[in-house]
């Protein structure tokens, strides 16, 4: 047996021994009392009793061995600025934002809602709710108003943190009217508004709500903010899935548990070692950005480096493909999370920009957030020359379920594969009708996990345990398993591949099939650098596959033969892949895909745009004009 799956069998075979050794990897000030609490399933509670602090584990306890080593690094190519906190410089800057919200009467319990860009005071202001023991909620910055006040009302925040203005690609957005509107609409009313003026945007104070970060903040410049000691099952944050339609669905995680997680995870997955430098290119917004951009890295005394700005624009505000390559040389980055999203967008680089710079502290690239095709694989694999290791997580989960844990086991990738369940995940694949369990190779199903869940999962839907059960307990007849909501298969090696969601199947005549398995054979051709399928409704056959392809050149977006000749090449790839079946109804040709800023193709906007529906709220969009190449893609 493999060092790793000993590993992972000592996890599922005894998880009590296995993550009472993990908790020694965070301080408690309490000793926990009991390790794992399963006896109310699907509700598990970890490591009862002990109590302990995410601040502490992130900031304090790093003090005395590398007090002025860096910790964090913030970068934004939007204004030019480059700054790097120490870790005594992050503590004061901490205990100054949990301060100003301790006047403002946050304590512990209490909500904070969080609606920033991606700048330092993004991170402070989470790490003083940690500290202080108040419940963050961060919203993605730039979420319209409908959707921020439907999260206001649910959240129910004493104190809302934002900022003038958020600005992407050069393009400002004002934070402030939205917010304003926001509140307006919300029939919860936060008591206090703390603002964060970058000058970028002018912004009307509403009196006697309304306060200035950086008044407070000088107020109390001296200030001496001790941690609030929490129970390990005490809530550390909720945050909204994205996706979510119809009432929020806040994703409710503890406090110990995670803390245990994510310092497993930082050392058996992603190999991140005291003193070195972590480099996610998420959002705070998300959960990578909570997991991977403020607390992991920290928690693992690394410095993290937040970005702000495009994968394709330096820090003069020009064009500049090479970016994330010149910081990883300035700052040694050895390890670096991003999303296969944003490496195609590279892909549209020069390829001399990934030989340009030193990258030789760099150990691996980790991608995750979409599936990643091979064709990309391959690509980014052969620039840099480092591992490039897929990863399959939600944000219900918090960490990876399924990777290959390299600082467990020198594990080999496989390309089209996230890989091998994680310690402490029970993975199977499920027949979808009869929740028969499908274990020979190959053979297709949904992916659940049984639980228990391991330390960091989620605890609830907050305020909402009924919604917690019936959402993802009981979708697979006559069984209580978590239900992932995706199409999987495991290969003779047990790697699993994911398959698309099961919710987005099309079904064809009867016939259903996965937009993600359609993808994977488009993408696979030589021409294509990025596809979305979609399943669009046809009073003939129910639904029918519809194919949106941004080509490597632009000659299928000009000249109207290209255009057929490469459409004809990609239709019968399918058909040689897999079946005339799965065959699109059209491949239209478009310069870029709709996104979010984190990457997701938004192919609910997409299906939207084709069935002539509203697409929604499209706040997160990263460029609104690909939707309208859509539309126009679509003209007879």
């Amino acid at each position: 047996m493999s060092r790793y799956a000993e590993f992972y069998r000592q996890s599922i075979d005894a998880p009590e021994a296995f993550w009472a050794e993990q908790a020694k990897l965070i301080d408690w000030k309490t000793p926990p009392q009991q390790i794992l609490d399963a006896s109310n399933a699907p509700f598990v509670r970890w490591f009862a009793g002990g109590t302990t602090n995410l601040c502490h584990n992130a900031v304090d306890r790093h003090l005395a061995t590398r007090g002025d080593q860096p910790a964090l690094i913030a970068v934004s190519t939007e204004t030019g600025t480059e700054k790097s906190y120490s870790f005594k410089e992050l503590h004061a800057e901490v205990q100054r934002f949990a301060a100003s919200l301790m006047e403002l009467g946050v304590g512990k319990g209490d909500r904070v809602l969080i609606y920033m860009p991606m700048i330092p005071e993004a991170a402070f202001a989470m790490l003083a709710c940690a500290r202080l023991g108040a419940i963050h909620c961060v919203v993605f910055g730039g979420f319209a108003s409908g959707s921020l006040a439907s999260r206001i009302e649910d959240a129910t925040p004493k104190v809302v943190v934002s900022a003038d203005a958020g600005s992407r690609g050069g393009k400002v957005l004002a934070y402030k009217p939205l917010l304003d509107e926001a509140i307006r609409q919300s029939s919860h009313k936060p008591e206090s508004v703390l603002l964060v003026d970058r000058g970028l945007a002018p912004m009307a104070l509403t009196e006697g709500r309304d306060h200035l970060a950086a008044a407070l903040v000088e107020k109390h410049r001296d200030a001496q903010v001790p941690c609030t000691w929490l129970d390990a099952t005490d809530i550390s944050y909720t945050i909204y899935t994205s996706g979510t339609t119809g009432r929020p669905k806040g994703v409710q995680r503890d406090t110990g548990g995670y803390a245990v997680a994510l310092a497993a995870s930082m050392k058996h997955i992603f190999d991140g070692r005291p003193g070195e430098t972590y480099f996610s290119t998420s959002d705070i917004g998300w959960v990578v950005g909570h997991s991977y951009i403020v607390y992991g890295p920290l928690i693992a005394g690394m410095a993290t480096l937040m970005y702000e700005g495009l994968p394709t624009q330096g820090l003069d505000r020009q064009p500049d493909g090479g970016i994330w390559w010149r910081l990883v040389e300035k700052y040694k980055v050895t390890v670096m999370f991003s999303a296969p999203t944003a490496v195609r967008v590279l892909k549209k680089q020069d390829p001399a920009l990934l030989k340009k710079y030193d990258l030789s502290s760099l150990r691996a690239l980790f991608l995750a957030g979409e599936p990643l095709d091979e064709p990309t694989a391959r690509w980014i694999s052969e620039g840099l020359g480092v591992p490039i290791i897929d990863n399959y997580w939600q944000t219900e989960s918090g960490w990876p379920i399924l990777t290959v844990a390299n600082g467990v086991e020198q594990t080999r990738s496989k390309f089209g594969s996230p890989g091998v369940p994680m310690y402490g995940y029970k993975v199977k694949i499920l027949h979808e009708a009869t929740g028969e369990e499908l274990s020979g190779a190959n053979e297709k199903g949904v992916v659940v996990i049984e639980g228990p869940t391991p330390p960091g999962f989620m605890q609830t839907v907050w305020k909402d345990d009924e919604r917690f059960v019936n959402t993802y307990w009981k979708s697979v007849p006559g069984k209580l398993v978590y239900s992932t909501f995706d199409w999987g298969i495991r290969d003779e090696d047990g790697y699993f591949y994911i398959l698309g969601r099961t919710d987005d199947v099309i079904n064809v005549a009867g016939h259903r099939l996965g937009t993600r398995e359609i993808e994977e054979a488009i993408s696979g051709h030589a021409k294509v650098a990025e596809v979305a399928v979609v399943g669009v409704a046809d009073a003939l056959k129910g639904q029918v596959a519809m194919a949106f392809v941004v080509p490597k050149d632009g000659a299928a977006l000009g000249d109207d033969q290209a255009a057929l000749f490469l459409e004809g090449e990609i239709m019968k790839q399918v058909a040689d892949q897999l079946g005339a079946l799965a065959r699109p109804a059209r491949v239209r040709f478009v310069s870029a895909l709709p996104k979010t800023r984190s990457g997701k193709l938004l192919r609910r906007a997409i299906q939207a745009v084709c069935e002539q529906r509203d697409p929604g709220d499209l706040t997160t969009i990263e460029d609104p004009g690909a939707l309208q190449q859509i539309r126009r893609s679509l003209s007879p």
